[in-house]
């Protein structure tokens, strides 16, 4: 036992396989972040809608800023999870083998809840200058010439909201950011162990990739519902500017009031169709990324 816990992958390559493993998902779903992004950032303060649907967010972004506009903010993605999923996964890797007994057995479903929060809300912690460029750098397109902050990329962004506005400001918005983190781990642990379980009871499924892909697609549908009135929180504090030197919203409980009292109690599901359509294939994605990772590491090096 001593030898086969020896053999496993040290904390470092942990740790990178993580962040590499999302920032590859997150080539392919970068698009339906931007579309969920400009759209709970529409209509602000009014009950009149910019965009009708997901598709005619797509569509009017594609037609006023080209293919490329739909890949905005990408370097800031890229950098949210080379530092977000990078922390994430690899605290809670670490923690769960902390916590998992001399014999192999697992930690309870209560432990790996609070190891997904903790996890998660640390990463979220570290990933938040990530974030607050990358709600920025999507926004910009929606904003008339004159009102741009034209980031060029990441580091531009984060040099100047630094230089701008104060170190502070990089982590704007971290409350209802690790907040969300806390709600989609503990969300999807919890809805993804009774979605499949349930499956599985119907008889009509075993416990193969359709049966986890079927759980994981209810699992996501569960944690967008319950993460998204947190998440356009965050999104709103993140991109407010100031008005005559007074932020715009004075905390996360205002941006909630001032939403439902002038946008309506469902706008706090705005963006719902592009958050849940990148929720799903962005985690499978980076679990498919990392398992083969994984496995080559343990083929050509582990195993040599």
């Amino acid at each position: 036992m001593a030898e086969k816990r020896a053999k496993t992958s040290p904390k470092a390559i942990k740790f990178l396989f993580g962040g590499l493993a999302g920032m590859g998902a997150t080539v392919f779903v970068q698009p339906l972040d931007l579309v969920k992004n400009r759209m709970q950032l529409s209509g602000q303060g009014t009950t009149a809608r910019e965009y009708k649907t997901s598709f005619h967010a797509l569509f009017s972004i594609l037609r006023n800023e080209g293919v490329g506009g739909i890949y905005t903010g990408l370097s800031a993605g890229l950098l949210r999870q080379a530092t977000y999923t990078t922390t994430r996964l690899g605290i809670y890797t670490i923690l769960f083998e902390r916590m998992t007994g001399d014999d192999g057995r697992p930690p309870s479903f209560i432990m790996k809840a609070l190891i997904g929060m903790t996890a998660g809300a640390t990463g979220a912690f570290v990933g938040t200058p990530a974030e607050v460029a990358l709600i920025r750098m999507t926004a910009d397109g929606r904003l008339p010439p004159d009102q741009r902050r034209g980031y060029s990329n990441v580091f531009n962004a984060l040099a100047r909201i630094t230089r701008e506005e104060g170190v502070v400001t990089l982590w704007r918005g971290c409350v209802p950011t690790m907040a969300r983190a806390v709600v989609v781990n503990a969300a999807q642990l919890a809805s993804y162990s009774q979605s499949k379980q349930a499956l599985l009871d119907t008889g009509y499924f075993g416990d193969d990739i359709l049966c986890h892909f079927c759980a994981s697609m209810i699992s996501g549908l569960v944690t967008t519902a319950a993460s998204m009135p947190v998440d356009i929180v965050k999104t709103r504090i993140q991109n407010m500017r100031m008005i005559d030197g007074k932020p715009e919203y004075k905390n996360g409980l205002d941006v909630l009031m001032r939403v439902v009292a002038k946008e309506g109690f469902f706008s706090l599901w705005k963006g719902f169709t592009p958050y849940y359509a990148r929720l799903g294939p962005h985690t499978v994605l980076t679990f498919i990324f990392l398992e083969q990772m994984n496995r080559l590491y343990k083929t050509y090096v582990l195993d040599r």
